[in-house]
């Protein structure tokens, strides 16, 4: 249930905010999925957040949104395509941050190692994801014009895939495995960080007083969760 939540359902939503209200406006609200899986950690399972550990978070989100800032001359939208985008995109927060809530509660129904425990329970996620993109196909595409992409662009989705969903999203499952949700959450939501930075060291992108802002922020942020 939870890959049907946070990858089928809550990825789809994000493509939708980021078509809609551009990487400026999405990224920055569906990046906040830290706070409402703290809020959810603390509400439902009585985790404990310190100070520290909440100015955190919301430093880390500040970064994010910094960092995943536009290029200026981006077009402006319409306030009806704005509130929905908005919609979607804050949707997607809540629906992430659900997905992961119910990750960390399968993790600790384990009775397998942290390692196991991760491989199998995001084995079953992606399962599910899979299961479901497949199902709902002929209603999504019903040309199935997926199937016509070239083989350079599959390979690429592949390895990105398998990056992401595969290493990214286990690697996460064993730290909700050593630590509580409301401190691996946001440490884990500096991903922006890291691709500006991959962006300006091998693409030659160029990197902007907010993106280094942004930076230390996020790098700020995580310290401070450290500590909290």
């Amino acid at each position: 249930f939870s890959g049907i939540v946070g990858l089928f359902l809550g990825d789809t939503m994000y493509m939708m905010s980021l078509a809609s209200i551009g990487v400026s406006r999405a990224v920055p609200i569906c990046c906040a999925y830290p706070l409402f899986t703290t809020f959810f950690a603390v509400l439902f399972f009585g985790e404990q957040v310190t100070f520290f550990l909440l100015i955190g978070t919301v430093v880390i989100i500040v970064g994010t949104w910094l960092v995943s800032q536009e290029k200026a001359g981006s077009s402006s939208v319409t306030r009806s395509v704005l509130f929905k985008g908005v919609s979607i995109a804050l949707a997607t927060a809540i629906v992430w941050s659900v997905s992961i809530i119910l990750m960390d509660r399968a993790l600790e129904l384990s009775q397998m190692t942290p390692i196991d425990s991760a491989f199998v329970v995001n084995t079953a996620r992606m399962s599910a994801t899979a299961l479901a993109f497949l199902a709902l196909s002929p209603l999504i595409d019903r040309h199935f014009r997926f199937m016509k992409l070239k083989r350079k662009t599959w390979i690429t989705l592949a390895l990105g895939g398998i990056v992401a969903l595969g290493l990214g999203w286990v690697l996460l499952a064993v730290s909700l495995s050593q630590i509580e949700a409301s401190r691996a959450v946001p440490i884990s939501s500096v991903s922006p960080l890291f691709a500006t930075l991959i962006g300006a060291f091998f693409l030659k992108e160029k990197v902007t007083v907010k993106i280094f802002a942004g930076a230390i922020l996020i790098v700020l942020g995580t310290s401070i969760v450290f500590v909290g």
